[in-house]
């Protein structure tokens, strides 16, 4: 199954799958799963305009969305305009109009080209175009694919300023980390290149403000596909931007999971979800500026349900504003691409909104520019950031060691309450029913302990499995153990040698939260990855509330007596057992193997390095016991101080093997 079904389907297959408690194959659970994104992607989209009434109310939200759009583009807080350096390397003569080449800094080192397309005899100030260019790869950049818009516009009385994106500029930068190249730490960075795409259309309205010829009340911003996304973002952020025309990069969070789209696309074409939002709060930010929404109805990038309910959701907010005739959806019979239908509609409504001009469009001969011709630099610039910007972009200061114990409890009280704000906000705000199955086992661990295959609900359309070891002997509480196994730890079904030393003297949950045995390759777990980040969650962070549910159901489905409990994990999954032992006081101790550092190399949590790291969330769970079974990276140095303020540095410790680290020997 993939993600793409009707949501009527997951209906009707979620009751199926789940009218009665039973265990599931691994894909069974990963079809449930994929269920559970179509379904909390559903309830995102579904909640814009929710309450929203009046303008007032309108009115009332609006610097708290701008702000949360801000921050998921990774531009809260705003960079520093520092000086464009913007320089004219070269100049075109065609007669009726000209072309510059143009090239500026949009922060120190990150080089932004374009060319700059004037009339020859219309006077100034003029009417202005930023036109935001696709994908077309090249050396001398994305905009010569474009050059017919600049030449139109140009023709038509406007300036009009074409700039290459990041990717497929002339000093290209990466756009599809997620996408392509695993670099998870984007996610918890917070970082996609949407957002220093959206702070170069910012610049470039900068860099025209500076031009005499551009005049500044009048600026529409256009552009297709990446440059369509990019379309919404800037016009929603920088008022500036007077019309927007938005080509073939319309949709949803609910029908790109839905239809399986999101593998389709770019990473600038999304924000993190951190505030589980959808593109019609990035549209209401444009209202009531005029906008039209233009798109392909055989787009599989941008499927039409989706565009459409974008349209729907946003007119309401423009009939607020009494401004109901200045969005309008248009769609054609064709293909994702830069084809004439589509920059008629844009092109007509620019001239409707910024001169007031209804005359009909036409194109007209255009004679395209060989592509070296219009290429700005002639070498690559020293200094140059473009393409490890994705690295600096966003602020992400270390962690600093506390000096008092005062100074650390009041850090750690901020510290959980931004976890839960920026990485957890997308915790489920109610518990389901565990709906649990079990079934005692006949396999080798009897030897040792009572054994029990067990399944139980952490989220409807979330079947989480393990094993489940009880002693054998009548003491009424015994120490309990939950080992999160992560991928790395699936291989056979029973594959317990740390846990043999412990069978019988502990109560032993080996779980599997979602996703570490569902059937995922690179590329499907690459689209599910992203996909859990547009609902405003990491497979990380999910598999966090599975640790945390799993401590609920031995303590409250099992009533289990528990005289203390610990949690057991390697090497990844230390990301979400130290959370979990983070945000549950009843976690006494975490044993971990082989942690990572940092998150830049780790598994990912929204936000996270924007405000933290992993020793500075392992030492959120001070004074309770952090053993380590090996070394300890460098970095945990800081998890050593806060353990000193506390004045229990013995409980944060190495141990040899689990047995030591649980004391078994000595009848702990």
């Amino acid at each position: 199954m993939t993600v793409a079904r009707s949501l009527t389907a997951v209906c009707l297959a979620s009751t199926s799958l789940l009218a009665q408690a039973r265990s599931h194959s691994p894909a069974e659970r990963f079809d449930l799963f994929q269920q559970y994104l179509v379904r909390r992607a559903a309830e995102i989209t579904r909640s814009f305009p929710g309450d929203i009434q009046t303008l007032d109310q309108c009115k009332r939200i609006r610097p708290r969305l701008r702000q949360q759009v801000l921050y998921m583009l990774g531009l809260d807080p705003m960079p520093a305009k520092t000086p464009l350096e913007a320089r004219i390397t070269g100049k075109l003569d065609r007669g009726s109009y000209s072309i510059e080449k143009v090239v500026f800094q949009s922060m120190p080192g990150l080089y932004v080209t374009g060319n700059l397309y004037l009339p020859k005899v219309t006077p100034g100030p003029l009417p202005t175009v930023l036109y935001l260019c696709g994908h077309s790869p090249g050396p001398w950049g994305a905009k010569v694919d474009y050059q017919h818009h600049g030449i139109w516009f140009a023709r038509n009385g406007y300036v009009a300023l074409l700039i290459d994106t990041i990717e497929f500029g002339e000093v290209p930068g990466v756009h599809h980390g997620t996408h392509d190249l695993e670099m998870w730490d984007w996610l918890s960075q917070g970082y996609t290149p949407a957002g220093p795409e959206t702070w170069n259309a910012i610049r470039a309205v900068d860099y025209l403000e500076t031009r005499p010829e551009v005049d500044r009340s009048r600026i529409a911003v256009t552009g297709i596909s990446g440059g369509g996304a990019i379309t919404w973002y800037a016009a929603a952020v920088d008022e500036r931007l007077q019309v927007a025309a938005s080509v073939c990069a319309t949709w949803t969070v609910e029908h790109h999971t839905a239809l399986d789209a999101v593998h389709e696309n770019c990473d600038c074409i999304y924000f993190h979800n951190t505030f589980l939002a959808d593109l019609p709060v990035v549209g209401a930010l444009i209202a009531p500026r005029p906008l039209k929404i233009i798109s392909a109805r055989r787009d599989p990038s941008f499927p039409s349900a989706g565009y459409r309910e974008v349209y729907r959701r946003l007119r309401p907010i423009y009939e607020f504003y009494g401004a109901g005739d200045r969005i309008v959806e248009y769609d054609h019979d064709a293909p994702h691409a830069d084809l004439l239908p589509f920059r008629k509609e844009a092109n007509e409504w620019i001239n409707r909104w910024l001169k007031k001009d209804g005359t009909p469009f036409e194109e007209g001969d255009i004679k395209r520019e060989a592509p070296e011709i219009l290429q700005v630099l002639d070498r690559y610039p020293p200094g140059a950031v473009n393409g490890y910007v994705h690295r600096i972009f966003i602020s992400c200061p270390r962690p600093r060691i506390p000096k008092t114990l005062e100074e650390w409890k009041t850090r750690r009280a901020a510290l959980i309450a931004e976890l839960k704000d920026k990485s957890f906000r997308a915790f489920p705000r109610e518990k389901v029913p565990f709906d649990a199955w079990k079934r005692e086992s006949q396999e080798w661990t009897a030897r040792y302990a009572r054994p029990f295959d067990v399944e139980f609900s952490t989220e409807a359309n979330v079947r989480v499995t393990g094993h489940l070891y009880l002693p054998r002997d009548e003491n009424p509480s015994h120490p309990g153990l939950i080992y999160v196994k992560g991928r790395q730890d699936v291989v056979y079904p029973i594959d317990y040698d740390p846990l043999l030393p412990v069978l019988g003297t502990h109560v032993v949950l080996t779980l599997q939260p979602r996703a570490v045995d569902y059937p995922m390759d690179n590329y499907k777990t690459a689209t599910i990855k992203r996909t859990a980040a547009l609902v405003g969650a990491t497979l990380e962070s999910m598999q966090t509330w599975d640790i945390l549910r799993a401590v609920d159901f031995l303590m409250e489905g099992e009533r289990l007596a528990l005289s203390s409990l610990s949690v057991y994990a390697r090497k990844d999954m230390a990301v979400p057992a130290l959370c979990a032992a983070a945000l549950d006081s009843r976690i006494s101790a975490v044993i971990l193997d082989d942690p990572p550092a940092s998150h830049w190399q780790g598994p990912a949590l929204l936000n996270v390095l924007r405000f933290t790291d992993m020793p500075e969330v392992a030492a959120a769970i001070a004074p309770r016991e952090l053993v380590s079974l090996g070394r300890m990276p460098d970095d945990y140095r800081l998890v050593e101080s806060v353990y000193g303020l506390y004045k229990t540095k013995q409980r944060m410790r190495r141990a040899h093997a689990l047995a030591d680290a649980l004391k078994v020997w000595e009848g702990h």
